[in-house]
């Protein structure tokens, strides 16, 4: 009986010892985030699997190009995910399907394909803590252009990897921009 006791304690330790570890880890460090619908396609799938980074935000604020996990601000129960476009202090336009910061055409080759038009015709200067965001999809994307502006408090942190399906698994890099 004794050696039935001993064994049960020592999984109970184990299981203990495996939940002070993940618990902390995925509520405070990084969570999974499914993607639901086309919105940013064609780099992010419906159903892929990413894991989030919750941290880096503590730490520094978001850049252009970032993809972020966010509350929608109408309704916060709800998770979005879009690619920052619009930074703090910056005026946004979007003309003649394209997209200007601070009156600078940005260059959005690195992760959109070629002919890709933005519908809309806005401009809006962002003031401290709200950024500006879009899904890739521009045709399909319920963003910035329709809700208005992303306050940072709504941001839960930034997409850093794919991990399912499992032949695209990758890190998720932010382009690099010149503006």
């Amino acid at each position: 009986m004794r050696g039935v006791i001993s064994f049960f304690w020592e999984i109970f330790k184990i299981v203990v010892i495996a939940l002070a570890i993940v618990l902390p880890v995925r509520y405070f460090l990084f969570q999974p985030f499914i993607v639901k619908g086309q919105s940013m396609e064609p780099n992010f799938q419906n159903n892929n699997y990413l894991i989030v980074d919750e941290l880096s935000y503590r730490f520094r604020d978001p850049v252009r190009g970032e993809v972020v996990i966010f509350y929608y601000p109408r309704n916060p129960k709800t998770r979005f995910i879009k690619r920052i476009i619009g930074l703090p202090g910056e005026t946004i336009e979007i003309k003649g399907g394209k997209v200007k910061i601070n009156g600078k055409v940005l260059d959005e080759s690195e992760y959109l394909p070629p002919g890709t038009q933005t519908i809309g015709d806005i401009q809006i200067s962002l003031k401290k803590d709200e950024y500006f965001v879009l899904g890739d999809n521009r045709l399909f994307s319920y963003d910035s252009r329709r809700w208005g502006v992303l306050p940072r408090k709504y941001i839960i942190g930034r997409a850093i990897l794919r991990a399912w399906p499992f032949t695209i698994f990758r890190e998720i890099e932010a382009p690099a921009f010149s503006t």
